[in-house]
């Protein structure tokens, strides 16, 4: 069986497409912090669209790994000559595949940031775009502020360090172009954040002004960050998903992505040194991407937070089984409709009903197999990113917020560590060590969890919330999930 690289494409065409484009013509134009599977289901898909219709030579990606995990990635990109197949999986249980090709480079920083930074400061990179994780942009969660005590920061604002994080590479990219008189780059922030443009600007400005204040004064005036919006269901790859690919394709694949049929990407037209025509790949490109941003963060992705926790309470392991729980649809269109609908803006062109009965779909889809595991991963920086702002906006209307609380108090059950057959869950956040303390002692003080305010703020002093937390979390430790949900939600779904 043909392994992926360039030479083999000729021989893989006849069972699955191939760039038909000259790869070797494609200059990287852009520059993309963090090729996990989502940049590669995503972002990079729309360039090899475009480069496919004979559009966007000069915007390849050179994909950069900024982490020393990074390092298995760096050697299969290198193996396969940046190439990998993507596989989009329906819900029958068909599948469609094609290789792309549009990352023509990859470095891995760790290895020698040095070349990361002169690639940024290249004349010929006129993007930088991120996908770096909702906690990557250092942001504490209550106060908004850049940590300017992060070890790693500490150690990049160094004389001569080796630069170790997206903020000095980005920065020390900025300053040698503004030294050598070229423009700033455009910096995109492809992450589950609001406002992620805005977030990113505030980190990288704030990074630069430790620095040299008037360094940061710059990045703020003259360095563009357009706001976007992206969403595909895109899990982590599996050993299973590489047999499949072999199997189905005929082709051996060190790190495949596999994604669901849905994709989107709304995108702020901000762009100094021009972009792709990305619009012709089916990007809506809008002069304000913030009513999308809070449809899709405060249905979709707070939605997986329900699911993540509440689901593995009840014993779900993979997101689809649990999405296809009545009990669960119940639970999430309830929160959709009564508590984060009635905090979004206007969203032109959307039917904010069809969406939401979308989201169910595209969660109950049993080809992805999507973890649980993996929604629940970082619940610090995600849930209060995506569904604190939903309870904050209600209770500043007198809104609804008893699904919300079901949630957070599902979180804070979840993470004493073990469930309700007493087997452990492992708790993957960078605040374990305090969470989980806290979560083990709200038998004896209920509100442990919710008086941490470095990531719950003033919550836990306003009784509109913590009633029904206190209520739903009393529920799960003496009754369970499943018979707690069935007092929340009431009468089946419509």
């Amino acid at each position: 069986m043909p392994a992926l690289t360039t030479a083999t494409l000729p021989s893989l065409a006849g069972s699955l497409p191939v760039p038909t484009y000259d790869r070797s013509g494609v200059r990287a134009g852009i520059v993309h912090l963090g090729v996990g599977a989502f940049h590669r289901s995503h972002q990079a898909l729309y360039v090899d669209r475009l480069l496919e219709q004979g559009t966007a030579q000069e915007w390849g990606f050179c994909g950069v790994g900024v982490l020393p995990s990074d390092r298995r990635m760096a050697e299969v990109m290198a193996a396969q000559d940046c190439l990998y197949t993507l596989v989009v999986r329906h819900p029958d249980g068909s599948a469609e595949a094609r290789v792309v090709g549009s990352i023509v480079e990859y470095l891995l920083a760790p290895d020698d940031p040095e070349a990361v930074v002169e690639k940024m400061a290249s004349e010929t990179t006129r993007i930088v775009s991120l996908t770096v994780t909702e906690g990557g942009y250092n942001i504490a969660a209550t106060t908004g502020e850049f940590d300017a005590t992060d070890p790693d920061v500490v150690a990049d604002l160094r004389p001569g360090a080796a630069l170790r994080t997206s903020f000095g590479l980005v920065t020390e990219a900025l300053v040698r172009r503004r030294d050598r008189g070229l423009p700033p780059f455009t910096v995109v922030s492809c992450d589950n954040i609001q406002h992620n443009g805005d977030v990113a600007r505030g980190s990288f400005a704030a990074f630069a002004t430790l620095r040299d204040p008037s360094l940061g004064e710059w990045v703020q005036r003259e360095v563009a960050f357009p706001n976007s919006m992206v969403d595909r269901i895109t899990p982590a790859t599996t050993d299973e998903d590489r047999a499949d690919v072999a199997a189905r394709f005929g082709v051996e694949d060190g790190w495949p992505v596999v994604c669901e049929p849905f994709t989107q990407w709304v995108l702020e037209d901000r762009f100094p040194l021009g972009r792709p025509p990305l619009e012709e790949a089916g990007v809506q490109v809008v002069a304000d991407v913030d009513p999308y941003e809070r449809m899709k963060l405060r249905l979709l992705n707070a939605g997986h937070q329900a699911l993540a926790y509440l689901g593995t309470l009840a014993g779900y392991r993979l997101v689809h089984d649990a999405a296809q729980d009545p009990l669960f649809q119940r639970l999430l269109l309830g929160y959709m409709e009564e508590e984060a609908t009635p905090t979004l803006l206007p969203v032109p062109g959307i039917d904010l009903d069809a969406y939401r009965r979308q989201l169910l779909e595209r969660f109950a889809n049993p080809a992805i197999r999507d973890t649980l595991a993996r929604l629940a991963f970082d619940g610090s920086e995600r849930l209060t990113k995506w569904l604190l702002p939903v309870v904050r906006d209600n209770l500043a209307r007198d809104g609804e917020v008893r699904r919300s609380a079901a949630v957070v108090a599902g979180w804070a059950r979840y993470s004493e560590g073990v469930d309700e057959q007493g087997a452990p869950i492992e708790i993957a956040d960078r605040r374990r060590e305090r969470l989980t303390a806290n979560a083990r002692r709200q038998r004896e003080e209920p509100l442990a969890f919710l008086a941490d305010r470095e990531v719950f703020g003033d919550l836990v002093d306003d009784e509109r919330f913590t009633g029904p937390y206190l209520e739903t979390l009393a529920s799960l430790h003496e009754r369970g999930a499943r018979a707690t949900l069935e007092a929340l939600v009431g009468d089946p779904v419509r």
